[in-house]
């Protein structure tokens, strides 16, 4: 058996029965390439894995970083030029009411651009969600949404850092889509914990009729989910609403714990 120009193994025969019958011999070539193949296979997994996780780690740190310089750069700057222009109108004399009145329209868009640059910086890299895990980042997510959600999350401390992040991600894009096309009415979302797996469930009362080639992001969460060695599942039949479930390991098949700890802020 030789996988990629290695050589796995060999199977011999032998027999005291006289000699074999017509075709062993060809039979046990073409085992021993069968298991070639199924070896190759299982590597060839293995290797789209570990690369999917590295391109969703690289991604998520780079998310955190660009978060961390919005927060850090771009927004201190902005709350600063928007306290220096409220002294300056403060020092408009009463009788240049037009230039009081265009400061005045100034600082009011920026503190609107502000407050867009904070929602962005939330959408790119919830810091709730580094701060104080998984439960607080979904409440969060729950308010927000424009469609009542009824959220349960059974979860005990802190999961490991990308199981929280793919989990939250998971139903960040569930609520979105439940936004945009499915017309629903209400959202039921369940996190739970059971048997080292956290197990995700979010299910509108919609139009259904969802499907992976829609757009990229169901697809994008599939490789999220798939990096962790996790299963995602659609069902969205016409007129009887979306469930979307993800069930995420949080052990390796060796037992190891996934990624257990959170970067350093």
């Amino acid at each position: 058996m030789v996988v990629e120009g290695r050589r796995w193994g060999a199977i011999g025969v032998a027999s005291r029965g006289g000699p074999l019958p017509p075709g062993a011999e060809q039979r046990m070539t073409d085992l021993a390439e069968l298991i070639a193949i199924v070896i190759a296979n299982a590597q060839a997994h293995t290797e789209l894995t570990e690369a999917r996780a590295r391109v969703v780690s690289t991604a998520d740190e780079t998310r955190r970083r660009i978060e961390r310089d919005l927060h850090d750069g771009a927004q201190q700057r902005l709350v600063s030029l928007a306290l220096q222009l409220r002294g300056a109108q403060a020092t408009v004399p009463p009788e240049l009411d037009d230039l009081a009145a265009e400061l005045d329209r100034v600082a009011v868009g920026l503190t609107s651009a502000l407050d867009e640059l904070r929602e962005l910086a939330r959408g790119i890299h919830p810091a709730i969600l580094a701060q104080a895990g998984l439960a607080p980042a979904l409440r969060t997510l729950a308010r927000r949404s424009p469609i009542p959600v009824d959220l349960q999350v059974r979860t005990e401390g802190r999961l490991p850092e990308r199981v929280e992040v793919t989990a939250y991600y998971v139903v960040s894009e569930a609520l979105t889509n439940a936004a945009k096309h499915a017309r629903a009415s209400t959202v039921t979302v369940t996190v739970e914990t059971a048997d080292d797996v956290l197990r995700i469930s979010v299910r509108d009362d919609g139009v259904g009729g969802a499907g992976y080639a829609r757009g990229t992001g169901l697809v994008g969460l599939g490789d999220r989910v798939e990096a962790l060695s996790g299963q995602i599942f659609l069902t969205s039949p016409r007129g009887a609403g979306t469930t979307l479930r993800a069930e995420l390991p949080l052990t390796e098949p060796n037992g190891v714990t996934v990624n257990r700890a959170w970067p350093e802020s």
